[in-house]
């Protein structure tokens, strides 16, 4: 239901449906494994120079490394996935999320303050912007066919020149960690990553609404005991799920906490 009520066009619906999970979790091993892995501060850099705006920052220099890198042809050769077109079902929806649909999680007349979602509109509206000239990136009015109402959608016109500006973005964001260029990651932040548009954030919480799905989801980890054999060599691992998020957050707390 979210992908008919947001994704422009079946093309682009059915390259999500197709790859869409697989460059996702291809996207957070990226970001994790190697986008934060990667870099370094000069000598000579506080590591805190950024003090507020350093977790969007950073947040946005793993994201970018994972989108830079998710198009590259290396991928291909591993196997990790099987279509030169694949990318462009994380780039697509990654910008969605950034301009438009991640404003279903935030409450009328809020801004954006958590650093995983400033980052995503960061990286969206700057993208926007830089593309702008080019038209790259464009939001685009479509009637629905059954109410008539109009509806604003994202459409991307050129992945190519979208892969370039990551590649731009990348850069700078490395600049500015590396640099600890605090006037810069304040502009950027404040200037694309918190304020919300009001018309579009009414549009979208509108059409969210209507689908009757939560904005966020949870899980719960299995409980993990261990079962020995006669030798007393581990030769199991028991699963259970009897365990509720409250309790197991409660336990959490308890047994790891600093």
């Amino acid at each position: 239901m979210f992908i008919e009520e947001f994704v422009i066009d079946a093309q682009t619906r059915e390259l999500i449906d197709t790859y869409g999970n697989l460059t996702d979790e291809l996207h957070t091993d990226l970001h994790e494994c190697l986008g934060h892995g990667s870099g370094k501060l000069l000598p000579e850099t506080d590591p805190d120079s950024l003090k507020n705006y350093g977790n969007t920052i950073e947040e946005a220099r793993a994201d970018l490394f994972g989108l830079y890198y998710m198009a590259d042809k290396k991928l291909l050769e591993l196997g990790l996935l099987q279509s030169e077109e694949a990318f462009k079902a994380q780039y697509y929806s990654y910008i969605m999320n950034g301009l438009m649909t991640q404003l279903a999680r935030i409450k009328p007349d809020k801004q954006i303050e958590e650093s995983h979602m400033q980052n995503r509109a960061l990286i969206a509206w700057w993208a926007y912007e830089l593309g702008k000239e080019e038209n790259v990136i464009e939001f685009v009015k479509l009637s629905d066919s059954v109410t008539n109402e109009l509806k604003t959608f994202v459409r991307i016109n050129d992945y190519t020149a979208l892969r370039r500006i990551f590649a731009q973005q990348l850069a700078e964001i490395q600049r500015i960690k590396g640099m600890g260029d605090f006037d810069k990651a304040r502009e950027l932040v404040e200037g694309y990553a918190i304020k919300v548009d009001k018309t579009l954030h009414t549009e979208v919480l509108q059409r969210y609404e209507r689908l009757n799905i939560a904005p966020y989801k949870g899980f719960i980890n299995p409980v993990m005991s261990l079962k020995y054999g006669s030798d007393n060599q581990i030769v199991d691992v028991k699963l259970d799920y009897n365990e509720t998020y409250t309790d197991q957050m409660m336990r959490y707390s308890k047994d790891y906490s600093l």
